[in-house]
Parts: structure tokens; C-alpha cells; sequence
């Protein structure tokens, strides 16, 4: 086939409008689970604290002869002062006076648009901060190589893990200032449902009552194939299509059911067992955005929050770490 002469076609038109949607396509994930699950308070200093205390352990022995004087007293513990710092994070932004006027498509304010862009990556941010191996730190006055940062979740949990032979639980007392130790590559373990059902045995054991487990994409998976998952079949009723269940929403355990959550901005060789009550973001100045000096035809802001990671008591939580990421 071929095109009759003299055939004026787009190729050879001049003026052609262009074609463009007046909707901005992004799929960048902006869920923050574990951020959205645990608390918020507010706090007054960039070094926080707060107390815990045990009960003592069970007695069996515990028989008084009839009518006995009291001699004695059982001894006093005193509770346990723990702390965090905050850290400040932030996003800048700053565009030309000429591109917020301009005919856009698909926002009507440049500004506005990237504000929002920013406030979702900030929230990213400390989704990512809250759950990678960080210690916390003091930091020092004008030095960018000592900043002031918050101890993550992992730089709490010592008491209920299960772990590779090289790896090792942090070490602390009053504060999250140490990393915990990851184990080498060749002591990475496959997650088995045995390895979940330990650390949700020694959480329920501390006292906790397990009812997160948080995992990256590839171990949500292999939960997914765990005996204890439930709702793995439904029954089909009448003529109604079949329902494929293809996400493990619920694990059964011997002491409750625990919901499974995917998380993207988690470490993947790390398995969370959490208790959400029992953590929370503390916030020093909660989210805000300043109008920088203006000092030309350009417009200035920045997005900051100061922030700190609270677990109220470690106890309440487990960690399977050192699993394998493929």
C-alpha cells in the first residue's frame, strides 16, 4: 500500500497540539508501617528518657508459718531509667519564581507539588532510619562526622532474638549506643516457621503478647508458606468464583495470632516480632515547613522534623535476624 501524492499528513503540519496527561504517575511506595503502627508523643529535650520495671520472678516456695512476726523485708529494685536521643532530619527545596507561574500539566503549583514529593521522601526517611542497624549518639557541636542521632529499633533488641553463630545482640544499658553484630554471609539462615516460633515463644515468655511480624518482600513470601498461616483456603459457596489467597495476612501461633506486614524500608535479612503499644515516635519539633530567606527570584523551603525512636521496653518485642535476602 502506499500513500496517494500530495497527501498533507502529520509528518509535514506544523501547530500540532501536543498530547500530554494532566496526571503525574507515580508508584513510589510511601507506606510506612512500622511508623504508622507504633505511637507518638511529644518530648522536651534531645535526650529522652523514660523508666522500666519487672516484677520479680515467681516463687514456689512461698509459705509463712501461721501467725509468723516479720523479721525481714524482701529487697527493693529500683526501676530503670532508659534513654534516646533525637536527630534532625530534613528536606530542602528551592525552584524559580518564573516555573511557579508558569502553565504547568498535572499540578497547578510547582511549589505545592514538591512540598508534598518531599513530606512523603522525609517519611521514608525515618521509616528506613527506625529500622536499620543504627546506634544512637549524642554528636557533637558542629561537626557533620559526629551527628546527633537517634538509636533504631535494632539497637534496642537483646532480649528475644534468634540469630546466625556470628552474630551478636547489642549491648547497652541505659541507652541503644551500640550496633548489634550481623553475622557473616555464611552464617545466613533460610527463615523457617521453627525460627519464628522461637523468638514468638521468648517474647510471650518476657511477658510481651506478639502481634506484628514485620518482613521484607522475599521472607513475606516465605511466611506465606508457613503451617500456622491462616485462610490459606476459603470455601467457595454457590457459584461464586474461587478466591486465590496469595498474601499470609495472619500467623497462628500457640499464643495468638500475629499479622503479617510487608515492609519495604526494612533490611530484608531482619524478621520483626513487635508489639506496637509498646514503641513510638517521640517527636522534639513535629513536621513543619520554613520559608527560607528569600534572596532572589527563587523560592525557598525546607521540610525538617526532630525525632526519636522510643521502645518502651525491648522485652516486648523479638527479632529473627541474619536471615538470608535471596
Amino acid at each position: 500500500m502506499s500513500q496517494t501524492a500530495n497527501t498533507f499528513d502529520t509528518f509535514g503540519a506544523k501547530g500540532i497540539r501536543e498530547s500530554l496527561s494532566n496526571v503525574i504517575y507515580n508508584i513510589s511506595p510511601e507506606e510506612t508501617p512500622f511508623m504508622s503502627n507504633i505511637g507518638r508523643e511529644n518530648v522536651k529535650n534531645t535526650f529522652f528518657e523514660w523508666q522500666t520495671d519487672a516484677l520479680a520472678a515467681a516463687s514456689t516456695t512461698n509459705a509463712q508459718i501461721e501467725g509468723d512476726d516479720v523479721s525481714s523485708y524482701d529487697s527493693t529494685t529500683a526501676t530503670v531509667r532508659v534513654g534516646n536521643y533525637t536527630q534532625v532530619s530534613r528536606k530542602t527545596l528551592i525552584l524559580s519564581g518564573t516555573l511557579e507561574s508558569v502553565d504547568k500539566a498535572g499540578r497547578r503549583s510547582e511549589l505545592a507539588y514538591q512540598l508534598a514529593k518531599r513530606s512523603a521522601e522525609l517519611k521514608r526517611d525515618m521509616e528506613s532510619i527506625m529500622l536499620t542497624n543504627q546506634a544512637a549518639t549524642g554528636g557533637s557541636a558542629g561537626v557533620s562526622t559526629a551527628l546527633r542521632k537517634t538509636g533504631s529499633l535494632l539497637a534496642f533488641l537483646k532480649t528475644n532474638t534468634d540469630k546466625g553463630t556470628t552474630g551478636a545482640d547489642p549491648s547497652y544499658t541505659t541507652q541503644p549506643n551500640a550496633t548489634r553484630t550481623d553475622a557473616t554471609d555464611a552464617n545466613l539462615r533460610t527463615f523457617t516457621e521453627s525460627i519464628l516460633k522461637s523468638v514468638i515463644q521468648k517474647v510471650w515468655a518476657s511477658g510481651g503478647t506478639p502481634k506484628v511480624l514485620m518482613v521484607g518482600p522475599v521472607n513475606k513470601q516465605r511466611v506465606s508458606g508457613f503451617a500456622g498461616i491462616a485462610e490459606i483456603r476459603k470455601e467457595v459457596v454457590g457459584n461464586r468464583a474461587a478466591t486465590i489467597i496469595g498474601a499470609a495476612d495472619v500467623y497462628v501461633s500457640d499464643f495468638g495470632n500475629v499479622n503479617v506486614v510487608p515492609n519495604r524500608f526494612q533490611r530484608e535479612r531482619d524478621a520483626f516480632v513487635l508489639d506496637p503499644e509498646y514503641a513510638a515516635v517521640s517527636f522534639l519539633r513535629p513536621f513543619s515547613t520554613v520559608q527560607l530567606a528569600k534572596t532572589g527570584d527563587a523560592e525557598k523551603r525546607m521540610i525538617l522534623v526532630e525525632w526519636g525512636l522510643k521502645v518502651n521496653t525491648e522485652a516486648a518485642h523479638g527479632l529473627a535476624a541474619d536471615l538470608t535476602t535471596t
